[in-house]
């Protein structure tokens, strides 16, 4: 797919104020060498517009501009798409459906299906990518305080975290996982996930991180007895960013929707040098994401 445009707020306002303006680029967007029909591969077609259906003169197959994208089956305006993709895309609190709704004049079960699908375009989006180099490992428990309940041992959901760094030491992308325990198998299984192999991973000393030396360059360090300040410092600064965003922006927290939060932030963290790409690159995640049913989310 085509580079991101680069749009700022006003810019945005003046080229897509109109739902034709919208169709028009999202149809240059999914097919810039013009539509062939999906079923014939004929390059002739008719245009529906009480419907919004692109026939083929051949063998009339009908295909919609959203069919095949997470904005499938939507009844939504693509203008209300368009601006929540944007609106998400460009504050890195994120939004909540409860924000979405008041800004566009949404249901607020509509706005939170829609954010919901847009979750998964980003998810979909980082899902194949792997860390390489230099990587640091760690994990983390996100949710409220249980009485009597601390450490290794909370019964607040365990989240592995990875994240790569430069020559030079600096964070360059991350990676953030659900996991049901802090154990030698999950903690195996989400490296060889999210890190290629060969690459030097630093973490603690815990023994569930033992196993990383099978397929990489292992360097462990008890962090509570270290001097070196650097040690794990960027993934804690990071840690304690996605913990402020998801209490900030959403205010509580369901362990059945932790992943889809952690996505967003490290979709919005790995992109955060090109903001005013942003738009345009959720957008094309969205327009390349598979159609998601959503049930029931929560905010």
């Amino acid at each position: 797919m085509a580079k991101a445009e680069e749009f700022n707020l006003l810019e945005f306002q003046r080229k897509f104020g109109t739902e034709e303006v919208c169709e028009k680029y999202l149809f240059e967007k999914r097919w810039p060498k013009g539509l062939k029909c999906p079923k014939c591969g004929h390059g002739e077609y008719y245009y529906i517009s009480t419907r919004k259906l692109y026939e083929c003169k051949e063998c009339t197959h009908q295909a919609s501009i959203t069919a095949g994208t997470v904005m499938n089956r939507s009844k939504l305006d693509l203008t209300v798409w368009f601006w929540t993709i944007y609106l998400v895309s460009n504050d890195k609190r994120g939004r909540s459906a409860l924000a979405i709704s008041q800004l566009l004049e949404l249901n607020y079960r509509t706005a939170r299906r829609l954010l919901h699908k847009i979750r998964h375009a980003m998810s979909e989006r980082d899902a194949s990518y792997q860390l390489a180099g230099l990587v640091e490992m760690d994990d983390t428990y996100f949710g409220a305080p249980r009485p009597k309940t601390d450490g290794r041992g909370t019964t607040k959901a365990k989240v592995a975290i990875a994240l790569s760094k430069d020559e030079n030491g600096n964070p360059q992308y991350a990676r953030m996982k659900v996991i049901e325990a802090v154990s030698t198998d999950e903690i195996k299984r989400v490296a060889e996930e999210f890190i290629q192999k060969g690459s030097t991973i630093s973490t603690d000393g815990h023994r569930s991180y033992n196993q990383l030396e099978d397929n990489y360059t292992h360097k462990s360090q008890n962090y509570y007895e270290s001097n070196n300040t650097e040690f794990l410092r960027w993934l804690h600064v990071i840690i304690g960013n996605a913990k402020t965003y998801i209490l900030g922006t959403y205010h509580e927290l369901e362990d059945k929707f932790l992943k889809a939060y952690l996505d967003e932030f490290c979709y919005r963290f790995n992109r955060r040098f090109n903001t005013k790409q942003l738009f345009g690159r959720l957008l094309n995640a969205c327009v390349s994401g598979t159609y998601y049913s959503v049930s029931e989310p929560s905010a």
